[in-house]
C-alpha cells in the first residue's frame, strides 16, 4: 500500500540520505540508489542531462519490479501488457518523489522511463537520461552480456526510473563490487536474432530491425511501404493482414515490442536464481525452450548477420527481409558514429582494410575507419596508411546512403572520388548492410 501522504509539515524538513531513501520507498520504489552528477561515471551523460536538466546536482535512481510470468510468456501480448503498466508505474514512482521534494522546497524532474522521448531529435539521441549507467553507478545492479541491468536481487525483472534533484549529498550508494550475470548465455540461446554473442558482442541493427518493429525506423519503412503501394493488393502483398493489425495494435495500445527474450530467460538474482539452480533441465523446458519453438516472423535486414542466422538457428521460424533503414544518417557526424551500431562483423569476415574518408564542404571532416579481425574501429583524421580513400561532398554521400541518388551518377560528377581499389568500397557496403 502507498503512503499519499508523502510530505511532512514545512518545519520538518530533511535531506538526509535516510530521508531521500524513504521518501521514494513510500512512493513506490522497490530500491533505491544515489549518484552525484559529478562522479566520473556519468562523465559521458553529463551535458545531456543538464541539458534537459540544469539544475541538477544529484540523481536519484530506484527500480520497480516487473512480473516475471508475463515477461516469460510466449504471448507477446501478455510481456507488452506487463511492460507497460510497469512503465506507467515507474513513471508515477518518479512522479511522486519529485512531488514529495517539492513540497520539501527542492528542485526535481524526471524524465519517462522509455516512451515520450524527444523525437523531434530523431535519429539522433532522443532521451533526456540514460537510465541503465545511472543505475549502474548508482549501486543497483551491474549490465549483463544481453545489456539489460541486473539488479542483486530482482535480476533483470525490473524497469528504471531517475529523478534529477538540486541538491548535494555527502553520501552516494556505491557501484556494486561483483556483478550477477553469470554468462549462462541463456540470452544468447534464446535471442530469435542472433543479436547476443557469446563473446559479449551485440548486434544493434539485428535487436532493432526485429524487436523495434513497429516503432521509430520500423514504424518509418511500414509508412513508406503503403507510400509506394500502387493499390491495395500491392500493399497487401508486402504487408499481412495481421502484420497490420499488429501495427494498428502497437499505434492505440502501446509500442509493443516483438521479443524481450534476453530478459525472460535470465536467471540471475537471488530472487530469481532458485528454479535455475534446482533443476536446470526443467528450467529450459519450462521457460526457454517455449520461446526458441515459438511460431513467429522474424525481421531482418538482408545482407545482414542475422538474415543468415535465423535459418540456421531457428528453421521453423519465419524470416522477413525488410528493406528499413535502421542507419538513414542525416549527418556526416551521425553516420560516423553510427556506424559501430550497425557493423556486421559476420560479413567483415576476411577483410582487413584501412578507409580514409575526407568529406568536404559545409561539414568539413576527416576520419579514418578500419575494418580488420571482425572489429571496427572509427578514429577522428587520417591515421596511418589507406587501402581506399574517399573524398565526398557531404549531402551527396548522404543522398547516397539513403540511396536518393546512385554512385555512378555522383561519380561522374566527381561528388564523390576514390583514390585505391574500388572494390574495397563493396566490401565495405557488405559490412553495413541498409
Amino acid at each position: 500500500m502507498l503512503d499519499n501522504n508523502l510530505s511532512p509539515a514545512p518545519d520538518a524538513v530533511d535531506l538526509s540520505l535516510d530521508c531521500l531513501r524513504d521518501i521514494a520507498l513510500r512512493a513506490g520504489a522497490d530500491d533505491v540508489g544515489f549518484v552525484s552528477l559529478d562522479d566520473p561515471a556519468l562523465d559521458d551523460q553529463r551535458r545531456d542531462i543538464l541539458a534537459g536538466f540544469p539544475f541538477a546536482r544529484t540523481l536519484i535512481s530506484f527500480v520497480v519490479r516487473i512480473n516475471r510470468e508475463n515477461i516469460r510468456s510466449a504471448a507477446r501480448s501478455a510481456a507488452n501488457l506487463e511492460f507497460h503498466h510497469s512503465a506507467d508505474e515507474c513513471d508515477d514512482v518518479a512522479r511522486r518523489i519529485a512531488l514529495a521534494l517539492q513540497a520539501r522546497g527542492v528542485r526535481a524532474a524526471y524524465p519517462s522511463m522509455g516512451f515520450p522521448m524527444e523525437a523531434s531529435r530523431w535519429p539522433n539521441k532522443m532521451w533526456l537520461i540514460s537510465h541503465k549507467p545511472v543505475a549502474v553507478a548508482a549501486g543497483l545492479g551491474r549490465m549483463g552480456i544481453h545489456r539489460n541491468v541486473i539488479h542483486p536481487k530482482f535480476g533483470n525483472f525490473i524497469l528504471l526510473g531517475t529523478v534529477a534533484v538540486d541538491i548535494v549529498l555527502e553520501a552516494h550508494a556505491k557501484p556494486l563490487d561483483f556483478n550477477p550475470c553469470f554468462e549462462c548465455k541463456l540470452c544468447v540461446a534464446a535471442c530469435p536474432t542472433g543479436a547476443i554473442a557469446p563473446d559479449g558482442h551485440f548486434d544493434f541493427g539485428a535487436c532493432y530491425t526485429h524487436n523495434y518493429r513497429e516503432f521509430m525506423g520500423g514504424f518509418g519503412e511500414w509508412t513508406e511501404t503503403i507510400a509506394e503501394a500502387k493499390s491495395a493488393r500491392a500493399y497487401r502483398a508486402k504487408v499481412s493482414d495481421a502484420e497490420t493489425v499488429s501495427m494498428w495494435q502497437s499505434l492505440a495500445f502501446g509500442p509493443n515490442y516483438k521479443a524481450g527474450y534476453c530478459m525472460a530467460v535470465c536467471p540471475a538474482g537471488s530472487d530469481v536464481i532458485g528454479a535455475y539452480q534446482a533443476d536446470k533441465r526443467r528450467y529450459l523446458q519450462d521457460v526457454v525452450d517455449p520461446l526458441q519453438k515459438k511460431a513467429e516472423t522474424i525481421y531482418v535486414s538482408p545482407g545482414s548477420d542475422a538474415e543468415a542466422y535465423v535459418p540456421r538457428r531457428f528453421p521453423d521460424k519465419q524470416l522477413k527481409r525488410v528493406v528499413g533503414a535502421p542507419f538513414r544518417p542525416p549527418t556526416i557526424e551521425f553516420f560516423l558514429s553510427g556506424l559501430r551500431l550497425v557493423f556486421q562483423r559476420g560479413k567483415s569476415t576476411g577483410l582487413d582494410a584501412v578507409y580514409h574518408f575526407v568529406f568536404t564542404g559545409a561539414e568539413r571532416r576527416s576520419a579514418t575507419i578500419a575494418i580488420a579481425n571482425k572489429q571496427l574501429r572509427v578514429a577522428d583524421g587520417l591515421v596511418g596508411a589507406s587501402r581506399l580513400t574517399v573524398t565526398a561532398d557531404p549531402e551527396t554521400w548522404l543522398r547516397f546512403l539513403r540511396k536518393e541518388t546512385s554512385l555512378v551518377w555522383a561519380l561522374l560528377r566527381g561528388k564523390i572520388r576514390l583514390r585505391g581499389d574500388p572494390r574495397l568500397l563493396l566490401a565495405f557496403a557488405r559490412c553495413f548492410p541498409g
